[in-house]
């Protein structure tokens, strides 16, 4: 088969993009820079330079392919969100009216669990859907708003007009090759430089390996026009970084500032960043996304109908932590 992917020179593309390369497949991949596509290169992908914002940039690369994976996304949080909506809400929509146009058979589209919004505690399933309220439709960061534009607005009402697509929602992904704040998050645990961690926040955690299997799995028995969360198993950062102890003997700190602690100086933080910049995880944005804030989502259905069976934590992280201490001249415990 031969596929289209999105987003290939990314965390969560790469993964997938290597892959479909094991498996046999053909792979097509979108770069906006060739200079990052050195692995890619390595695996034999056909190059298209192009970019989702630029919906000409997709017509020729996407001509003739089984299946479109678009995985491309903004994803920063606590920093100008000025290309946000242009990649997430412009880009879905170029990728997916290409792939309609040009009537390719079966496209996945990378959702997140974050368009969810904080579930205050709750583990919701795929009918669950976040009401926007108040200004700003009350979402926690641009990422959670345009995110939840591409996938109700765009992705949505597409797939129901008989557009061929299947959406996938992970959580929070870990692994190797991951940029995110979430490895920052662990490498600053095992530099002893991690002070705090806040009180009951939570994620669902899947191994970036997992969720990339996910969507070759919704790709090859999804059901055309459903939603499948692809999430792992939820546990709290507290629960996480207890988990990283017993792997590394590292331990984590013991301060864990409660939920209202961590949005009033979310607020303090507004102020103080309008007059000065500050670092990603100490602006407003930053603060709020970890002020109690639970995102969490059953994968029972794509268990079922995908036969996904995502890694325990402590599995992944055990891989994660033990690459992470070597390229941080540590010695893993024997």
């Amino acid at each position: 088969m031969r596929y289209f992917v999105t987003g290939a020179t990314g965390f969560l593309g790469g993964e997938l993009t290597r892959q479909l390369r094991a498996a046999g497949h053909d792979v097509v991949a979108l770069v906006r820079t060739s200079a990052k596509a050195d692995t890619l290169r390595r695996l034999r992908v056909r190059l298209a330079q192009g970019d989702v914002t630029d919906r000409a940039s997709l017509r020729d690369p996407m001509t003739g392919v089984d299946g479109v994976f678009h995985c491309a996304a903004w994803y920063k949080v606590g920093v100008d969100p000025v290309d946000a909506e242009r990649i997430n809400v412009d880009g879905t929509r170029h990728v997916l009216e290409t792939m309609r146009e040009l009537g390719v058979p079966k496209g996945v589209y990378t959702s997140t669990l974050a368009v969810f919004s904080d579930t205050e505690g709750r583990v919701v399933d795929e009918d669950y859907v976040y009401e926007p309220t108040g200004a700003g439709g009350g979402f926690l960061s641009e990422y959670d708003r345009t995110k939840w534009r591409a996938h109700y607005e765009v992705a949505l009402p597409m797939m129901r007009e008989g557009l061929p697509l299947v959406i996938v929602m992970p959580g929070a992904i870990y692994g190797r090759g991951d940029t995110s704040a979430l490895r920052m998050l662990f490498v600053n645990y095992l530099k002893g430089k991690l002070a705090a961690v806040p009180a009951r926040t939570a994620f669902c955690w899947a191994h970036v390996e997992d969720v990339a299997r996910a969507h070759i799995l919704a790709m090859e028995s999804g059901r055309i026009g459903e939603t499948y969360i692809v999430a792992g198993p939820a546990h709290s950062m507290i629960e996480a970084l207890q988990i990283a102890e017993r792997i590394t003997g590292v331990k984590p700190p013991s301060l864990h500032p409660p939920p209202a602690l961590m949005k009033t100086a979310s607020a303090l933080m507004g102020a103080v960043g309008a007059l000065v910049s500050l670092p990603p995880e100490y602006t407003a944005e930053g603060l709020r996304v970890l002020a109690g804030v639970t995102y969490l989502g059953s994968n029972a259905k794509a268990r079922r109908e995908l036969g996904y069976a995502p890694r325990s934590l402590e599995e992944g992280l055990r891989t994660t932590l033990v690459e992470e201490m070597q390229q941080l001249g540590m010695k893993p415990p024997a």
